[in-house]
């Protein structure tokens, strides 16, 4: 609940310059992320976002349409400077476990700091755990991911490599390579759905996935 009141703040208080309301979904044929597969099939992955000048909050989450299916629901918080740089923190919660407080031994939250940088069509992310006490683990604290994308005219290349629950061992590895492309399919003069795919090859768990989804 505090945290709930904080971001209610944070928001009524950037309500003072330009601000705008976005909302908006994908739909994907699996959730695969940092390269580890959370998919059972397609997912609708929904966002809600408020943006005022550099500052953005919003929520996004990932929701398996088959029975069982892994369910997440996120709470983000960020800034970007005018030269490429961008803080950012997010809330990762998992729907059907009890929410918690921050440090319960069997809270379903994991906190952390994100931190990212673009430079033309180079684009470089840090992400440091903060705290991890999913399903009462407890074991997480201190998890860091980075990636390195590069941004062709119509593909994107990028790299990852995380420790702790990235990777089968906990220890540091590559887990994320991969390459991106996306179009538009055009039905009519007034309406078209954006169409992206996704190869992403995991050489620490040796998997290959493939991802499509249409943004709505």
């Amino acid at each position: 609940m505090k945290r709930v009141i904080l971001l209610l703040t944070i928001v009524m208080a950037a309500s003072a310059i330009k601000a705008q309301f976005s909302v908006g979904t994908d739909l994907v044929s699996r959730y695969v992320f940092r390269g580890v597969d959370y998919g059972n099939g397609a997912a609708l992955q929904p966002t809600v976002e408020y943006a005022a000048g550099n500052f953005a909050i919003g929520a996004w989450g990932s929701f398996g349409l088959s029975g069982g299916s892994f369910s997440e629901a996120d709470l983000y918080a960020s800034y970007s400077f005018d030269f490429g740089l961008s803080l950012g923190v997010t809330d990762y919660y998992y729907p059907g476990f009890k929410w918690g407080e921050f440090g319960d031994s069997i809270s379903s939250h994991a906190l952390e700091l994100n931190l990212g940088y673009e430079i033309g069509s180079l684009s470089l992310a840090g992400n440091y755990m903060l705290n991890n006490s999913i399903y009462g683990a407890g074991t997480e604290d201190g998890t860091m991911y980075f990636e390195a994308g590069y941004a062709f005219d119509n593909v994107d290349l990028f790299i990852g490599a995380g420790d702790g629950w990235h990777s089968l061992k906990r220890d540091f590895q590559v887990v994320n390579i991969g390459v991106g492309t996306s179009k538009e399919i055009k039905f009519s003069e007034s309406f078209s759905l954006p169409l992206f795919g996704q190869v992403i090859m995991n050489p620490n768990s040796e998997q290959l996935h493939i991802v499509v989804g249409i943004s709505l």
